[in-house]
């Protein structure tokens, strides 16, 4: 490797560095020093190549991540300090520490771009977890919906702004009277920019419970994919070749019709947990993966080489997983095995993170150093 690769290839490092929070490691005194001469000889010594960037998305089902406060308009009394859990100011930060470990967790030497969360209370926790836990150093900022969801709950999506410049964000109320059923979660719809230039378009959901049986709200859980679906398609029709990742708790699994039939029955979606082992969440000793990603045909190229078939492809996926960390896992005493660790089991605090395991992607975007793509 001759002397251009190297200074190339140490700039791109900090580079890196500047573009997201390192969390595992710190910079040296001196090191003000090194970047300056390396800046000099970058600014006289001009470099052509190509370079990727990894980028990381996460979802995670959290569990019931609320606030000690009572909201007098959401059926939050479950979660008060003197209710029969006893949900109280050190569990809730308690809680609070072991989101942070599970997101950071999920990184390899950096945090995750982008974090979808579902079960997430108020505006208030998304604050507590992005600046009062241990995740505050990573520096999220955050955007979420203000469902009218009987629970409170809602989902949200927490983005790294040297990575993803956040553009707009809306909300997708789903009419619930048309089936005459209760309200259900909105559905978030983030567009930011990556370092490509791209425009992505994420969305996060959290479909309708299997509450009363599956059979029986099945019907809710579809008629909500068909409204995200008609979504999807204006998205569509509008920008030809979007960049699209829909991640979220879809309450089904890829089989079931909602998934399978309404949103990837045209091929135009395709599901990355499809066939994958496992599950993300475990009901009465059996694993079933409610948790998934679906992404577009342009999101969808799984290796390099369709790059450069496809111009219209530019980024590529690397990796799909269940993340298993050990400290997520417990053992199932009555069915054998392992489960997710949870806050409670029962009525019994036991200090544990969800009932579901978080999910991950990995794909590669290319950089383009002619502009800077941080977020104001």
């Amino acid at each position: 490797m001759n002397m251009r690769h190297v200074i190339l290839n140490v700039v791109k490092n900090l580079k890196g560095l500047s573009r997201r929070t390192q969390i595992l490691r710190h910079a040296q005194d001196d090191m003000t020093l090194y970047i300056f001469g390396l800046t000099f000889f970058f600014l006289f010594l001009p470099i052509h190549a190509e370079a990727q960037e990894p980028f990381r998305v996460m979802f995670w089902n959290v569990e019931n991540l609320f606030d000690t406060k009572d909201d007098p308009h959401k059926n939050d009394n479950e979660f008060l300090p003197d209710a029969t859990r006893h949900w109280n100011f050190f569990r809730y930060r308690e809680k609070l520490k072991n989101l942070a470990k599970g997101i950071i967790a999920s990184g390899d030497e950096y945090v995750p771009d982008l974090v979808g969360l579902c079960e997430v209370e108020n505006d208030s926790c998304l604050y507590d977890l992005t600046r009062r836990s241990p995740l505050q150093e990573a520096g999220y900022r955050y955007v979420m919906t203000d469902s009218p969801d009987q629970r409170g709950i809602d989902v949200a999506l927490l983005y790294q702004r040297g990575s993803f410049r956040l553009l707009q964000h809306q909300s997708i109320r789903i009419p619930h009277e048309q089936v005459e059923r209760g309200p259900t979660r909105d559905i978030l719809h983030v567009v930011g920019q990556v370092v490509s230039g791209d425009t992505l378009d994420v969305i996060v959901c959290h479909m309708p419970s299997r509450s009363g049986g599956q059979l029986e709200s099945e019907p809710y859980r579809i008629f909500t994919a068909q409204r995200l679906r008609q979504s999807v398609d204006s998205l569509m029709n509008v920008r030809q070749n979007p960049y699209l990742i829909i991640m979220g708790d879809f309450n089904d699994y890829p089989t079931d019709r909602s998934v399978k039939e309404i949103l990837c029955g045209d091929g135009k979606l395709r599901n990355l947990m499809k066939g994958m082992k496992g599950g993300t969440y475990r009901y009465r000793g059996e694993w079933g993966i409610l948790d998934q990603f679906l992404v577009s045909e342009n999101v969808s190229a799984k290796n390099k080489n369709a790059l450069a078939k496809n111009k219209n492809v530019s980024m590529f996926l690397k990796n799909v997983e269940i993340l298993r960390h050990p400290f997520l896992m417990e053992e199932d005493e009555k069915y054998g095995g392992d489960k997710p660790f949870r806050t409670y089991n029962g009525m019994k605090y036991q200090a544990g993170f969800s009932d579901h395991l978080p999910i991950a992607l990995d794909f590669w975007i290319p950089i383009r150093d002619d502009k800077d793509y941080c977020s104001e």
